[in-house]
């Protein structure tokens, strides 16, 4: 998923209502974070394989440590943890590490069967989401509107960078998600790689504009 992991992280704004939205989405993207910096470094593999999935030209061939089972429970665990010093409260680190742990549970819905359960393990899953253009459109559109209206009951902008910041990400993600069914496939591996570092832009982004917005009363979390 793409604009699937950002609408969780919008979302989870009602359950941690403390906690920057760029916090949120980092937890959220977090493994597609890791990832490009480990196919540089040749530790993990992708090609490009037009015709792969209906909705995607990439062939994920391995990426164990990143998106394994396992390896995601881990990451989840050690996100928590590293953001203790910064972010306070039982609640608020459950918050995060479940959002980490979400992007492989929207993955293992929108994958064909590529995701190992563990690193080495030759047992793959995924229930291919993918492999329907109209489905994807539909599901990931619907998390996406979703994600964004429980944001918007969550939060208020204090000025005009909260609005313009806010909306400016949303339609940039929308218009990334909808370029990839008209556009040509990638050109190489590592263009893909460079291309998914670029995204570390995205917390900062989403960082920014919560820092113009307040949150409502009504986004408080319950006691």
């Amino acid at each position: 998923m793409f604009i699937g992991h950002a609408a969780v992280a919008l979302a989870a704004k009602k359950l941690a209502p403390e906690v920057s939205l760029g916090v949120l989405l980092a937890a959220a993207t977090w493994l597609d974070l890791v990832w490009p910096i480990l196919v540089l470094a040749g530790v993990e593999v992708v090609r490009i394989d037009p015709g792969n999935t209906a909705f995607t030209p990439l062939d994920f061939v391995s990426y164990p440590w990143t998106h394994s089972l396992v390896l995601a429970l881990a990451w989840s665990a050690a996100f928590a943890l590293a953001l203790s010093p910064w972010v306070r409260g039982r609640r608020a680190l459950l918050v995060l590490a479940a959002l980490v742990f979400s992007h492989w549970l929207l993955d293992f819905v929108s994958h064909r069967p590529d995701l190992p359960i563990t690193p080495g393990d030759s047992v793959k899953v995924g229930l291919g989401l993918w492999n329907s253009v109209a489905a994807t459109l539909v599901v990931e559109g619907a998390l996406m509107a979703a994600g964004v209206w429980l944001y918007l009951r969550t939060t208020r902008s204090r000025d005009a960078a909260g609005r313009y910041a806010f909306w400016s990400l949303i339609v940039f993600y929308l218009a990334i998600w909808l370029a990839g069914q008209v556009s040509p496939p990638p050109p190489s591996d590592s263009a893909v790689a460079w291309a998914g570092l670029a995204t570390w832009l995205f917390p900062l982004w989403a960082g920014w504009a919560d820092r113009h917005r307040v949150t409502t009363a009504r986004g408080s979390p319950a006691r």
